[in-house]
């Protein structure tokens, strides 16, 4: 599962039940969550009781999956629990047996089918095809926006970016800053620790962090939740280059155009239109296809999806001088967060990275792992070419020296599990926090562990409770 799919998952795990009825309803919504976020063994189980009206055994369900992918098998069907996709029938005087909920089943029918007049998948407006924004400006729009946020955060550190007078509106300012992304002292404005995180991540997964962080504000703004995120849904089921309709808009997703205008995933002529545009950070939303590379790369790169925009363009040598082939302002201010930069041609960059620049980056939040992943991800094809180890050893050996100079001890917050009766009892749900990646630390002698999230190991727990009792 992709790090914008596992970010939206643990927001929807934190919606009450009625809120995934209201979100359901909608055959946008059913088949954006059954693309993006079920993996190949939940479709296959869903699709198999799609048509089935009947509570499904688990001795039939099991007959899709191998012996020995049986752990398989429970993490798919533990993630259709947490998203309420699958219920459990109630009868303990029969074998344990699923149901798909409704009304996700019955939308997800509709959805595949085409059924209905429920216009959950956007209404064509009626403006002329000579009269459409073409493709390449919507790009050029959501580039500008959203490259505008990514110099906001970076480029007011070290260099000023020149984003073509694309405007940074105060909403979007007071988000990033409320997400955490941005540390905001008096006029200054500094990126923190899961800001230059965020800033490498791929394109969907950063949309995706300040959409959850718009969700968590929607309250606030008197916007309804589900209603926000039935649009976003909609959104990503949306054709590029078309204009859609306003009118069957609720108050909230009307709102909710010029919010998302300010981000770059909607564009309008003017805020008095009939009609909007989803722009390409809009229409990959729910679909991996065609998925933008890492912002850090350059956005206007990434829309355009050439083969030559995958290369590296980060040299570093072995005395710590730095050379990047770019002349992109986004890159160049991302480097001068931990390099101090000397000398600057027209597609090219030099500089060394110091003690005291890499300490500044430290001290700003960046860890030494994060500027070692960046200079390992756009290292020179060059480096890659010609050593086995694509960075030298002794930058990356010092990167971190420096790092722990000031840094003794490190933090994790978490649950810790102990007492179990038995080895077995133990092991089970410790290799299921490895499996789901939020095991941090075991102990096999005293039979301990620590994990980073709680809820589903507790759903595991409870599962294996379950079988015991009904194997008697």
């Amino acid at each position: 599962m992709s790090a914008s799919s596992n970010r939206l998952l643990e927001y929807l795990e934190g919606l009450p039940h009625r809120e995934f009825k209201r979100l359901y309803a909608q055959p946008s919504t059913a088949l954006a969550i059954f693309r993006r976020m079920l993996p190949p063994l939940s479709k296959t189980l869903v699709m198999a009781m799609l048509y089935i009206p009947r509570a499904f055994p688990i001795a039939d369900l099991e007959t899709f999956v191998r012996q020995e992918s049986r752990r398989d098998q429970e993490h798919a069907v533990d993630l259709l629990e947490r998203l309420q996709i699958l219920q459990r029938t109630a009868d303990p005087k029969k074998p344990r047996s699923f149901l798909l909920t409704n009304p996700f089943a019955a939308s997800l029918r509709q959805a595949l089918t085409g059924a209905g007049h429920h216009k959950s998948f956007g209404v064509p407006s009626n403006a002329e095809s000579q009269h459409l924004i073409p493709i390449n400006q919507l790009d050029e729009f959501a580039r500008s926006q959203w490259e505008s946020i990514l110099g906001y955060m970076v480029g007011s550190t070290a260099v000023v970016l020149g984003n073509q007078g694309a405007r940074l509106s105060n909403s979007v300012k007071t988000l990033l800053q409320y997400g955490g992304l941005v540390e905001v002292k008096g006029v200054s404005v500094g990126i923190t620790q899961e800001g230059f995180a965020f800033v490498l991540q791929e394109v969907n997964a950063q949309v995706w962090t300040v959409l959850i962080l718009y969700l968590d504000s929607a309250e606030q703004l008197s916007m309804d939740k589900v209603d926000v995120l039935s649009f976003l849904f909609m959104l990503g089921s949306l054709e590029l280059g078309q204009s859609y309709s306003k009118n069957n808009l609720t108050d909230t997703q009307s709102q909710m155009l010029l919010d998302l205008g300010d981000l770059g995933i909607i564009y309008q002529d003017n805020s008095k239109s009939d009609h909007y545009y989803p722009t390409r950070l809009a229409t990959t939303l729910t679909s991996d296809a065609g998925a933008l590379r890492s912002s850090s790369a350059g956005f206007g790169g990434a829309l355009r999806s050439s083969s030559s925009d995958d290369k590296g363009f980060v040299v570093i040598e072995t005395n710590y001088r730095l050379y990047a082939y770019t002349s992109s302002p986004l890159q160049i201010a991302i480097l001068s967060l931990f390099a101090r930069l000397i000398t600057r041609y027209p597609n090219m960059v030099s500089g060394k990275m110091t003690r005291d620049s890499v300490r500044r980056a430290i001290d700003m939040g960046i860890t030494g792992d994060q500027i070692i992943d960046f200079l390992y991800t756009h290292a020179h094809p060059q480096m890659r070419k010609n050593s086995a180890a694509v960075l030298p050893p002794t930058v990356v050996d010092q990167i971190r020296l420096w790092q722990i100079e000031g840094e003794r001890m490190k933090t994790t917050g978490g649950f810790l599990f102990k007492d179990f009766a038995s080895e077995k009892e133990y092991i089970g749900p410790c290799e299921y926090a490895r499996d789901i990646g939020v095991l941090v630390w075991r102990n096999d002698k005293s039979k301990m562990f620590f994990v980073t999230r709680i809820e589903q190991i507790a759903a595991y727990l409870k599962n294996q409770r379950e079988r015991r009792r009904e194997g008697g």
